[in-house]
């Protein structure tokens, strides 16, 4: 996949991808069951390009308005240590984030979908955007995804990252083998 050269510029400093979750990390449905058990569906591509991520030593974090723990389950599979739920000012919980791991906004990466999520997009070096966000929050980002929030939104922008670190061909070479 091809990706503009500007986009490519802001990638390539990317160090944290944070990511929020419903509509981002899966399409946005939520199914509760009689149990009142919440089930989510994830993206097992999304989950792959994480990894190849991490492998390269770019953290990955999640935050969410929302608590759930289904989440909380798919963050530990993942090895994701920065997992924020229940935190309706994000912003509040992305500033403290940039402490705690002394980043700066241009070392950040956020994908978002909702209006919740425009303070952080205005302010991370890399913004993404998803079809299926809600309007206007494709206004403000710097990229919009191909792939819809909990089809593969997630890897595209992993993917992204790798190229333009000039990792993506090395990863991809170490499975052909």
């Amino acid at each position: 996949m091809e990706y503009p050269e500007e986009i490519l510029k802001k990638a390539s400093k990317i160090k944290f991808l944070l990511l929020d979750v419903d509509g981002v990390l899966t399409d946005g449905k939520i199914i509760i069951d009689s149990q009142n058990n919440e089930i989510k569906h994830f993206n097992v591509l999304d989950g792959m390009g994480i990894k190849l991520l991490q492998k390269i030593g770019v953290e990955v974090g999640i935050i969410s308005s929302r608590f759930s723990l289904a989440i909380e389950h798919r963050a530990k599979e993942l090895g994701i240590e920065v997992l924020i739920q229940g935190e309706l000012k994000k912003l509040e919980a992305y500033e403290k984030l940039l402490k705690e791991k002394n980043l700066k906004d241009e070392e950040v990466a956020y994908i978002g979908d909702d209006w919740v999520d425009l303070p952080i997009l205005k302010r991370v070096g890399l913004a993404i955007g998803v079809p299926n966000a809600w309007y206007p929050v494709n206004e403000y980002v710097d990229y919009v995804t191909r792939y819809p929030g909990g089809n593969g939104a997630v890897r595209e922008v992993c993917d992204l990252i790798l190229k333009a670190k000039g990792k993506w061909e090395i990863l991809l070479n170490s499975y052909l083998v």
